[in-house]
C-alpha cells in the first residue's frame, strides 16, 4: 500500500504541471474549502493529496454539520467570510446561484481542458445551472431504485428474475407478498413529512408526466392514489408516513418487507444484514415504454463570488475533478459522471445492483433547481401526508401544493 501511495503522489506531482499549468510559488496562496465531509470521505483526502503536489496553492479545510450549511454559509457570505469553496446539496444550489453568491464558472469551464459538461449525467449537471449558466460541478451523486428479496418471490410463486417493471405489477406483487400472519409488508418506503418524502414520490410523478410546476398533473394523481392504496390495504407499514429511508431499508433487511425504495448507500448495509437472496430493479413506470425517472441525491462544488483568488479556486476544482474515478474505489460514493466505470468489489450481489443504480442515473433528475425548492418541497410533503391519512383525496391534496407551489414561482 505505501509503494502504490508513493507511486500514485509521483503521478499526480506530474500530472499537477500538465492539468494545473501550476508551478511553485514563494507565497502559497491560500483557498479554504467547506464540506460535510468525513476523514473517511473524499474532501479532507482529495484536499490533502493536492497540498502534497506543492502547486502554489495551499488549501485549508473546514467540516461544518449538514444543518448548519445553509444559514452558516449565507451569513458568511453577507458578512465577507465565506470560504473560497464549498460543497452544498444539490437542491440547495439554486438558492445561492440565484442571489449572486456563487461564481459562474460557465467561461472557466469551456476553457478547461480538465471538465468536460457532456461526461456528466444530465441530472447532477442541471443542478448546477441557473438562468442558463453554470455555478458550480457535481461532486458526487446517487438515485434510487428497487431492492427485492428474491427468495420470497419464489415462496410466493414470483418469478425472481422478472421484479415488477409497472407501476400495477409492482402493486399486485405488492398483495401477493404481503403476508401479516409472517408479519411481512409487500414494499417498504418513506412517505415522511420531510425532504425524503418528496425525495420519494417526485421521480413518481415525473414518470407521469407532472412535476414540480405541475404537481397535480392526472398522472401525479394517480401516482399518489397507488401510494394511498398501498397504504389503505396495509401493503407498506402504517409508519411509512414517519419512517426515514433508512429504517424503511431496516424493514427489508430484516425480513419485514419484501421489497423496499432505496438507494445505493445501503449496499454495504445490505451484504452484511440481508441474510437472503436480493437483487435491485429500476423504478417501476406507469407503463410499459414511459418515461423513466429517479430521484437525485448528494452535493455540488460552488466557488463563492466574492473569493479573492477565483483562477486558484476553479484549479481546486478541476483537480478535484480530475480524481473522480477514485470516488467509488476509495470512498465508496457514485461519481456524477458516465464516462467512470464502476469497478468490480468482488461482491456478486453488490455489482450486480452497482450496474442497475448506475443505469437508473441516466433518468435521475434534480429537485428543482429553484431558489425557494424547501417551500416547494414542503407543499408536496403536505399533500402526501394529507392524502396519505385520509384527510384529501390525491386530487385534493395535490390541488392545494399547486396553488402553494403557484404562490411561491409567482
Amino acid at each position: 500500500m505505501a509503494i502504490r501511495g508513493s507511486a500514485i503522489l509521483g503521478a499526480l506531482a506530474l500530472a499537477g504541471v500538465s492539468l494545473f499549468g501550476l508551478t511553485a510559488k514563494a507565497e502559497d496562496v491560500t483557498i479554504s474549502v467547506w464540506s460535510l465531509d468525513r476523514d473517511i470521505q473524499p474532501a479532507p483526502n482529495l484536499i490533502s493529496d493536492f497540498n502534497k503536489l506543492n502547486t502554489g496553492i495551499k488549501v485549508e479545510y473546514r467540516q461544518i454539520q449538514f444543518d448548519d450549511v445553509v444559514s452558516e454559509a449565507m451569513r458568511a457570505y453577507s458578512t465577507g467570510q465565506a470560504p473560497d469553496i464549498i460543497a452544498i446539496d444539490n437542491p440547495e444550489h439554486a438558492l445561492f446561484s440565484s442571489r449572486g453568491a456563487f461564481l459562474d464558472l460557465t467561461d472557466m469551464i469551456a476553457k478547461s481542458t480538465v471538465v468536460k459538461t457532456s461526461t456528466y449525467f444530465p441530472g447532477p449537471l442541471a443542478s448546477t445551472m441557473w438562468d442558463g449558466k453554470n455555478y458550480g460541478l457535481p461532486k458526487a451523486t446517487n438515485t434510487i431504485a428497487l431492492y427485492y428479496n428474491k427468495d420470497m418471490f419464489k415462496t410466493k410463486g414470483l418469478d425472481p428474475s422478472k421484479p415488477p417493471q409497472t407501476w400495477d405489477e409492482l402493486v399486485d406483487a405488492a398483495r401477493k407478498l404481503t403476508d401479516p400472519a409472517a408479519n411481512v409488508y409487500g414494499i417498504a418506503f418513506s412517505a415522511k413529512a420531510n425532504e425524503e418524502g418528496t425525495f420519494q414520490f417526485l421521480p413518481w410523478a415525473q414518470m407521469a408526466g407532472g412535476g414540480y410546476e405541475h404537481i397535480n398533473s392526472d398522472g401525479a394523481v394517480k401516482a399518489l392514489d397507488i401510494w394511498k392504496t398501498i397504504i389503505t390495504e396495509k401493503l407498506a407499514s402504517p409508519d411509512t408516513l414517519t419512517r426515514g429511508q433508512w429504517d424503511s431499508t431496516g424493514t427489508f433487511n430484516s425480513g419485514n418487507a419484501a421489497m423496499v425504495i432505496s438507494g445505493p448507500w445501503e449496499l454495504d448495509r445490505m451484504v452484511k444484514e440481508a441474510k437472503f437472496d436480493w437483487g435491485v430493479a429500476l423504478l417501476p413506470v406507469p407503463e410499459l415504454g414511459a418515461e423513466r425517472s429517479s430521484a437525485m441525491g448528494d452535493f455540488n462544488w460552488a466557488i463563492f463570488s466574492n473569493t479573492q483568488h477565483p483562477a486558484e479556486a476553479f484549479k481546486v476544482l478541476e483537480y478535484f475533478v480530475s480524481q473522480d474515478d477514485r470516488m467509488f474505489k476509495d470512498f465508496g460514493q457514485l461519481p456524477a459522471r458516465s464516462d467512470i466505470a464502476i469497478p468490480e468489489t468482488g461482491v456478486p450481489l453488490k455489482d450486480a445492483a452497482l450496474k442497475v443504480f448506475n443505469e437508473q442515473l441516466k433518468y435521475a433528475k434534480p429537485r428543482g433547481p429553484h431558489p425557494e425548492w424547501p417551500k416547494i418541497s414542503k407543499a408536496i410533503q403536505d399533500a402526501i401526508q394529507a392524502a396519505l391519512t385520509g384527510q384529501m383525496s390525491s386530487k385534493e391534496a395535490l390541488d392545494q401544493a399547486a396553488e402553494k407551489i403557484k404562490a411561491v414561482l409567482g
